[in-house]
């Protein structure tokens, strides 16, 4: 048996705007504002710690965003987010601000956020 060390307290994107970033992620996941967990440079998703999923949004403002593909300048990270129906789940990312990214696969296909961060819309 593994012994526990810690437990994921939240994922942390790096942005130039990070209230601006959690809004988008708030409508596409569904996730709230975290209560009294913001201020201008750390935007915190989802409940208190312990309580997932939670993201937090913080201030980054030289940041270089991911040029998918293009490994001189990696995704560093991506979320996969599970969908039912990915034409009508596309159609609302795009709406948020989002942009397709070449690439897909079978059950996926690769977007950017409005920071330019991969993600990915998955179904079964």
């Amino acid at each position: 048996m593994t012994v526990m060390i810690g437990q994921l307290r939240s994922v942390v994107i790096d942005c130039p705007d990070p209230r601006a970033l959690a809004a988008f992620y708030a409508e596409l996941l569904g996730v709230p504002f975290a209560e009294g967990d913001s201020d201008d440079d750390w935007v915190v998703l989802g409940g208190p710690p312990g309580h997932q999923p939670r993201l937090a949004f913080q201030q980054a403002l030289n940041l270089r965003p991911p040029a998918w593909p293009d490994p001189e300048r990696p995704q560093q990270f991506h979320l996969d987010v599970t969908v039912d129906d990915i034409e009508a789940a596309e159609k609302a990312a795009l709406a948020l601000g989002a942009r397709r990214l070449p690439g897909e696969g079978e059950g996926f296909r690769v977007y950017a956020d409005p920071a330019g961060h991969p993600f990915c819309l998955c179904w079964d």
